[in-house]
């Protein structure tokens, strides 16, 4: 018997899937690949650049987590460096000496509730600190940013738009200079000097603090924290596509388009926002605890408005609400300024025999000029939400 058309276009139709899964698989292979070599490709030029490649993996991480919140859920919240601060200083506190300083502080001013402290936690943190591993500074990280995720949601319940953004913004500046503050009576943030010596990422007994050979190749700590904060990157876009097929993503986006709509419709409001502030808080603290470890120190400096800022220009450039442009506007924002940081002064020195323009000037004049001219060519963003399904409503 010859085959009608019904098992012709069955059979087209499964030669067509089987070309697109392997062409899936290859391009993913590729990716993967070029990724794993990309920090020796960057090394070439020095472990500056690879510096670079890790600080723009730790904003992709913040971009993420603001993309629940705002593209997802769509609440704009302008404190988030709040969350990425408070990861920040609690793996600084639980991976260096300034326990110790903090049980000090509390035998000095609180000598009976200082003394039960020090009893509790045994004379060798009291004198040398709590130094965790990675294993548990991340999970706690994400943990404790969570918390103050909710604190942050709790009272912003019934707020929307321009009021919910000035709440939020209020919140970022009350933690910085909460932070920065808060080393009287008890001294818990060392306040405006910040944190130091703070313990590196230390893996199965390789510590990230020096070079390491692996399989005949001599790796900076530069390159081990990359590899670090791909694996985490990996996991947190695979958690964010899986968020948003999930029944939560799909509530999210119905608060994003009408929350009355979604109310209506059944979905518990209160909880769905607290949970997106939870989510995109645990991503920051993440982050915040992965900044610590890198940098070996933390100040409130770090944590500022302008940070702020610059993380939600990344999900709006890239694309509200589409992860692959989150990822996209996050690595030019991040990596681009540096790059031009890096290149200006070479530039200038060639062309002119000197420096006439100072490298951070132009730094800052090209980078405001980018992004006035693609948000006017692409306002909503460079990788936006394909709109297939909105396309062929149109067409019916």
């Amino acid at each position: 018997m010859g085959w009608g058309p019904a098992e012709a276009k069955e059979e087209l139709m499964l030669n067509f899937s089987t070309t697109s899964h392997k062409k899936a698989w290859f391009g993913t292979a590729m990716i993967t690949l070029a990724l794993l070599l990309l920090p020796f490709v960057a090394g070439l030029g020095g472990n500056s650049w690879i510096r670079i490649l890790d600080f723009a993996l730790i904003y992709i991480m913040l971009a993420l987590g603001l993309n629940i919140v705002v593209g997802f859920a769509g609440l704009l919240d302008l404190g988030y460096i709040a969350f990425y601060a408070v990861g920040a200083y609690m793996a600084a506190l639980l991976a260096s000496p300034q326990f110790a300083v903090v049980l000090q502080s509390f035998v000095d001013n609180y000598p009976i509730f200082g003394n039960w402290l020090v009893q509790l936690f045994g004379a060798d943190v009291a004198a040398n600190g709590i130094h965790l591993s990675v294993w548990a500074i991340v999970p706690l990280g994400a943990a404790v940013a969570a918390f103050f995720g909710i604190i942050l949601g709790a009272p912003t319940l019934k707020l929307r738009g321009d009021y919910l953004a000035i709440v939020t913004l209020g919140f970022g500046e009350i933690i910085r200079i909460f932070m920065n503050n808060l080393n009287k009576p008890v001294n818990f943030t060392n306040g405006p000097q910040g944190i130091n010596n703070i313990d590196p990422v230390s893996i199965g007994g390789i510590g990230f603090s020096r070079q390491v050979s692996l399989f005949g190749f001599n790796m900076p700590s530069v390159q081990l924290y990359y590899y670090l904060f791909l694996v985490l990157t990996v996991m947190m876009i695979f958690f964010c596509i899986r968020l948003q097929d999930s029944r939560i993503g799909r509530a999210w986006m119905a608060i994003r388009e009408d929350e009355i709509a979604a109310k209506a419709m059944g979905i518990n409001t209160r909880n769905v926002k607290l949970l997106a502030f939870a989510m995109g808080a645990s991503f920051g603290g993440v982050s915040g605890a992965m900044f610590a470890s890198f940098q070996g120190f933390v100040s409130p400096e770090s944590f500022t408005l302008v940070e702020s800022i610059v993380v939600l220009a990344m999900v709006v450039l890239g694309g509200m609400g589409h992860i692959p442009g989150v990822v996209l506007g996050a690595v030019l924002l991040a990596a681009l300024p540096e790059v031009l940081r890096q290149v200006v002064v070479p530039i200038q020195q060639a062309l002119f025999g000197s420096v006439l323009v100072d490298a951070e000037v132009i730094r800052q004049l090209l980078f405001g000029l980018a992004m006035v001219i693609i948000m006017l060519i692409r306002p909503s963003g460079l990788w936006p939400v394909p709109q297939h399904g909105r396309i062929k409503t149109l067409k019916h």
